[in-house]
């Protein structure tokens, strides 16, 4: 007895069963792949970038920190963010009130690189970062990451112990 209505069911079924269940749950892998490497990078980057100003001299501005930052931006998906500089690298000193112990914005009257300008703490922070994925051709709307800071106490801030020059 022939069976000639049930031909090549098994691969509709497949087809079916790939489209509209194997082939989405893929994608969501390997979006939410992307998306926690994106994180966890930038996470890592804002500690990346604390260290350094930690051990660096404080400058007006930032701008060392700043530039060493988007230099040495992390290689992950949406790398071109931070270096193109879209998104905003925050670099804030801070000096210890001795009264009260909180925490005042640093500021200098003298010579940026020296050992009368070396604040207490430093904080970095990573602000307006998005997560752009590669299924953004099909409508979805780049994931808008939360505000990364790491904050840090100064540890050398550049300056040798047996010598009075400061490093930038």
């Amino acid at each position: 007895m022939r069976r000639t209505g049930r031909r090549g069911a098994a691969t509709m079924e497949f087809a079916l069963i790939y489209a509209s269940l194997l082939l989405p749950l893929t994608m969501m892998l390997i979006f939410t792949a992307q998306l926690l490497w994106a994180w966890h990078s930038a996470v890592d980057f804002t500690r990346e970038g604390a260290r350094y100003a930690a051990t660096h001299c404080w400058q007006p501005g930032s701008g060392n920190v700043i530039g060493w930052m988007r230099t040495n931006a992390p290689p992950v998906v949406n790398r071109d963010q931070i270096v193109n500089g879209e998104v905003e690298l925050e670099v804030i000193y801070f000096s210890k009130d001795q009264d009260s112990g909180a925490l005042t914005e640093f500021s200098c009257e003298g010579t940026e690189c020296s050992r009368e300008c070396v604040p207490d703490t430093v904080r970095v922070r990573l602000v307006d970062f998005e997560f752009r994925s590669f299924m953004s051709y099909l409508g979805l709307p780049p994931v808008p990451m939360p505000n990364f800071q790491t904050s840090l106490p100064m540890e050398s801030a550049g300056c040798s112990a047996d010598s009075e020059e400061c490093l930038p």
